[in-house]
């Protein structure tokens, strides 16, 4: 039993989620509270964060259900063991919002990051789906100046460092030394004067400008892969232009389920079909029409399992090759059956078998045999 769920409850997830469904609500609620995105929520974004780097790691799962937060701590596990909540956003996503190239911003602007929604059917034919973005763009009236010629001035409060240092007395011989963001500049590590700066993108070196992008969505593409628009991110003076990810999320589907390759489906059949065989027709994800024959004399047993060859899900980058589509046939038993017709049904039926009953055997009145137990609340 889990001691604790407070994790768990952060991710909206089941303490016995599955390590498919951590990473799928993680990436969800990542993109979501990302600090880009939300910037009131880089609490939240933490939290997240620090949730999902305990799930993901079995012993350190382990030591979580059994002992909680405390039982980390005790354990000499850091509830969450990051340096940083954006290092495990840039391991998962491969850049992230703000640039995954931190060691190559000299180079290279920020990566953008799009979550796009897509249906099973989408991913089964294929599709090309329009996405209208806002991103940085520089500013064509300064040229990505932030003002004319000769305006943009080293911040001479921070010396062009962007930080300041700030040192407390604690006590006597103690002293703590504290580094913000520069009051002045903001961290920008420069200056306009406010009557110098361009009339466009008021000193800001770039404006937010919409493209609308062609994303091609190829057949056999599974939830969470990534399409990469490369130079298509945001763009800032002296650097080459980022490139945007799009990340694809499978929405749920009313009738199949997708695991790899393959397609699940469940079919309701009734206790005469599956004691005298059927026809079942299935809808597939390219509208066809396929008939599943059970011919009479095979029995249907209630859960059984039977796969249809090269029905599945297209393979990525091989569509003509597919999965298997997998169907599990459920049994509808009727509530009760007419006492009149129980002779007639016996005749075609195996016979019951023989049943001994010892002399001193109790009958068990009819008024104690309940169909559903019920569980009473404490």
């Amino acid at each position: 039993m889990v001691k604790e769920t407070t994790y768990y409850d952060i991710l909206c997830v089941k303490p016995n989620a599955t390590s498919d469904e951590l990473k799928k609500a993680y990436r969800k609620l990542a993109l979501k509270y990302h600090p880009d995105k939300n910037p009131n929520e880089g609490e939240r974004f933490k939290q997240i964060s620090q949730a999902y780097e305990v799930l993901s790691n079995p012993e350190k799962r382990k030591i979580y259900d059994q002992g909680g937060e405390q039982a980390l701590k005790e354990g000499g596990v850091d509830g969450g063991g990051m340096s940083s909540p954006m290092d495990l956003f840039d391991m998962f996503f491969g850049g992230g919002f703000s640039g995954g190239n931190r060691r190559g911003r000299e180079r290279k602007g920020k990566d953008v990051v799009h979550q796009l929604s897509v249906t099973l059917e989408e991913l089964y034919r294929g599709a090309v789906r329009k996405l209208a973005l806002q991103k940085n763009v520089i500013c064509e009236k300064c040229e990505g100046r932030g003002g004319k010629k000769g305006a943009v001035q080293t911040c001479t409060t921070c010396r062009g460092t962007g930080m300041q240092v700030q040192i407390q007395q604690l006590g006597p011989g103690m002293i703590q030394q504290i580094q913000t963001i520069c009051g002045e500049c903001r961290g920008k590590r420069e200056i306009i004067d406010p009557k110098d700066r361009c009339k466009v993108c008021q000193g800001r070196k770039t404006v937010r400008d919409r493209k609308i992008l062609d994303v091609h969505v190829d057949k056999g593409m599974t939830d969470g892969q990534k399409i990469v628009f490369s130079g298509e991110g945001d763009q800032e003076p002296d650097l080459e232009p980022g490139d945007l990810i799009i990340v694809l999320d499978e929405k749920e589907h009313d009738v199949f389920k997708r695991t790899g390759n393959d397609l699940i489906v469940r079919l309701n059949i009734e206790l005469v079909e599956a004691l005298c065989g059927f026809q079942k027709v299935i809808r597939t994800l390219d509208e066809r029409d396929i008939v599943i024959t059970v011919l009479p004399g095979e029995v249907t047993k209630h859960g059984e399992v039977k796969c249809v060859l090269n029905e599945g899900m297209p393979m990525y980058k091989n569509p003509f090759e597919k999965g298997l589509l997998i169907i599990q046939f459920l049994v509808n038993f009727p509530a009760r059956i007419p006492p009149e017709i129980i002779p007639a049904l016996e005749n075609c039926l195996p016979p019951r078998p023989m049943v001994e009953i010892p002399e001193l055997a109790e009958d068990v009145p009819q008024a104690k045999i309940i169909a559903e137990f019920i569980r009473k609340k404490p």
